[in-house]
């Protein structure tokens, strides 16, 4: 990632406020991987990117190097998943495949097939009722993916050896830990 300015899709993990105005915006890209991005004046109410800038949405977006954060420039929801976010136990789920993928991957280490992964589960939790099952079946999915767990070999437990490998117990903090029991 040595050009000025670059261009790409992908899905916002996490977001945080900076500044009066400013969020710091952590997003898997499909071309580089995981980057954290600035998007300046985001939280003023005339901001035209603001809409698009929604955990677990699907973005097209531009950004611009930076000395310390890139910039975003430009940003355009692909997917945003208004279904997800009306029920609560789909959202809990969303917002963990998200932390898990914030906490194991790495800023700018391509991972083409990780996005395909987490956008073909996102996908499929919008239509799915059986959720215990969706997020081992994403744990297992993911670890393999990332080289933590062998290709084809059964994992019995998933949720431990995600924490194993976390060293941290992962659920949203919005809703807690209990919601995935069913």
């Amino acid at each position: 990632m040595t050009q000025l300015n670059y261009s790409s899709e992908g899905i916002i993990l996490a977001r945080r406020n900076y500044g009066e105005a400013d969020r710091i915006i952590s997003i898997l890209s499909k071309n580089y991987g995981r980057i954290t991005v600035l998007a300046k004046g985001i939280r003023r109410p005339t901001s035209r990117k603001r809409g698009h800038l929604e955990v677990f949405s699907q973005i097209k977006f531009q950004a611009k190097r930076g000395k310390g954060l890139d910039i975003l420039t430009e940003a355009e929801t692909i997917e945003n998943y208004g279904e997800l976010r009306t029920n609560l136990k789909k959202a809990a789920l969303a917002y963990f495949f998200m932390e898990a993928i914030g906490r194991m991957t790495h800023e700018d280490e391509p991972q083409p097939e990780l996005y395909s992964s987490l956008l073909k589960n996102l996908k499929i939790l919008k239509h799915e009722e059986k959720l215990r099952t969706l997020k081992d079946n994403f744990i297992v999915e993911v670890l393999t993916l990332l080289g933590f767990w062998p290709k084809g070999v059964p994992l019995p437990n998933p949720g431990v050896k995600l924490e194993e490998i976390t060293e941290r117990t992962l659920y949203s903090a919005r809703v807690g830990k209990k919601l995935f029991e069913t």
